[in-house]
């Protein structure tokens, strides 16, 4: 077995140092990726929200649109019925 001596202890010290330091780096990056995806993620949601917006505006000017229609459907079946002089 080979004898454990400080240069090996220091050896071994620098090569963790090093696993841990690029560990580090990686957790950094995907920190950044996660961030990243994070702010996709949030403007999805706003686009998804103005796309509802805009659904709910049309829908509305279409029942406005139908309410009006039935009205003048009213008027024309009326205006069969009435007499004309």
């Amino acid at each position: 077995m080979a004898e454990v001596t400080n240069e090996l202890m220091y050896e071994l010290l620098k090569r963790m140092h090093s696993d841990v330091s690029t560990l580090k780096e990686g957790q950094n990056e995907i920190k950044a990726e996660l961030n990243a995806v994070r702010g996709t993620m949030i403007s999805m949601q706003q686009e998804i929200h103005n796309v509802y917006s805009v659904l709910a505006r049309h829908e509305h000017r279409l029942d406005r649109i139908e309410n009006r229609l039935e009205l003048r459907e009213l008027q024309e079946a009326q205006a069969r019925f009435e007499s004309h002089p």
